[in-house]
């Protein structure tokens, strides 16, 4: 046994003397017809976010791209004299493991556990240790590349200088009149935008214009909390996609994954390329929202001009910053862009569940149905435009689209 791998066990040992024994993935992919180790390290970050997540959801999106980056370059180039599947594998769990245990250090005993398991299957060697050794440095490299880029909590909620109240112009919003969140996120550095306001959108549709009249009638009709119109299926539609896109989208990626016909080295771009992607994305997603600080609907039926009505309430609270556009849509728009270049436009059924909609199942075949629901679902929930929900899936594709073209220069080894 390595010097390497004998300190690793060590670790192990004394965490499952105090866990209760290893709750690692079952990393013996030697006795299957498919290497495994991608699935079962997406795994093991999944958990890991989960059980540690940080209070913004770029962070936790941050954590993903670093660990998957890191694993994506240090598997890209196999060097000579080692087995490629062994070198991969190492590098691969030692990249996520160092990023994980740096970026989620409460769960440093439950990732040291699922990296002894992994490297318990792969043959003492050079091309173990030379794999180790890979995933080491890219991993300890990108987080000291990505050290103080913005993405931590307090920075992405820094206080918004909250303007007067007038037409058009974001103000809290009830029920809890809280402060502006994502503010700050707007300054953040991204991992593959030149800079935030690359691909900053077009203005919303003016107050006076008619497409702005067609949505707010739309947000009134449908999401209001009491519609009459909105059918038993809207809702649950808007009920399903209410939760966090990064906790909904996690299992879409998941599915795409495991289908994948690449090796370990694809495998962890499609990774890392959709968390990088979803990065870059919330940043100019911010960007555009605080270009234009664009009121919500909430506030534009209580006080516009167009037979305003103070006791119009949503189906759903409105999030904390302003309308234009949708982070839902956004997000969406970047996840099908990555899945739709890397995994093809359409795929076998697949079932999704949501936190926010207990019981309910839903099966789909592509990813862009994802997005089309998502656009639907603001509207319904009474906290969106239709124009900031479609503007949001256009800059989404955009931001990824972008991702995609540099991808060979960010997972370049360094």
């Amino acid at each position: 046994m390595s010097t390497r791998r004998s300190r690793t066990a060590l670790a192990v040992l004394a965490a499952a003397a105090l866990t209760g024994g290893l709750a690692a993935p079952q990393a013996a992919a030697e006795h299957r017809g498919t290497d495994t180790t991608a699935v079962e390290w997406f795994d093991v970050t999944a958990r890991a976010v989960a059980a540690a997540p940080a209070a913004t959801q770029v962070t936790n999106s941050r954590t993903w791209a670093i660990g998957w980056l890191a694993a994506a370059r240090a598997t890209r180039a196999v060097p000579a004299g080692v087995d490629r599947a062994e070198y991969q594998r190492a590098a691969l769990a030692s990249a996520v493991h160092r990023a994980l245990t740096e970026l989620a250090p409460t769960q440093a005993a439950q990732v040291d556990e699922a990296y002894a398991a992994t490297l318990d299957a792969i043959p003492d060697g050079r091309s173990e240790d030379r794999g180790v050794a890979a995933g080491e440095r890219q991993a300890s490299l990108l987080l000291a590349e990505r050290a103080a880029d913005g993405l931590d909590p307090a920075s992405v909620n820094a206080p918004f200088p909250q303007p007067a109240a007038a037409p058009g112009v974001w103000q809290p919003t009830p029920p809890a009149y809280a402060p502006s969140t994502q503010y700050g996120n707007r300054v953040a550095r991204p991992f593959a935008l030149h800079s935030q306001s690359q691909f900053r959108l077009p203005p919303p549709p003016a107050l006076d214009s008619a497409r702005y009249a067609a949505d707010l009638a739309e947000v009134r009709a449908y999401g209001a909390a009491d519609s009459t119109v909105r059918t038993a299926a809207q809702t649950e539609t808007a009920q399903f996609w209410f939760g966090s896109s990064f906790t909904l989208y996690t299992e879409p990626l998941r599915v795409a994954l495991t289908r994948s016909p690449q090796g370990l080295a694809g495998q962890a771009r499609l990774v890392a390329l959709f968390h990088v992607a979803s990065v870059d994305t919330q940043i100019a997603t911010s960007d555009s929202k605080y270009a234009y600080t664009r009121w919500r609907p909430v506030t534009a039926i209580h006080t516009g001009a167009i037979a305003p009505d103070p006791a119009w309430s949503p189906l759903h609270a409105t999030p904390a910053h302003p309308d234009y556009p949708s982070g839902h849509g956004t997000y969406a728009g970047s996840a099908e862009g990555v899945l739709t270049a890397l995994s093809g436009a359409r795929t076998a059924p697949f079932e999704l569940t949501s936190p926010t909609a207990p019981g309910v199942t839903r099966t789909y075949t592509d990813w862009r149905r994802l997005s089309r629901e998502n656009v639907d679902a603001r509207v319904w929930s009474g906290i969106h435009t239709r124009s900031a929900d479609e503007a949001g899936i256009t800059l989404g594709r955009s931001v990824a689209g972008y991702v995609l073209q540099r991808q060979g220069e960010l997972l370049a080894a360094r």
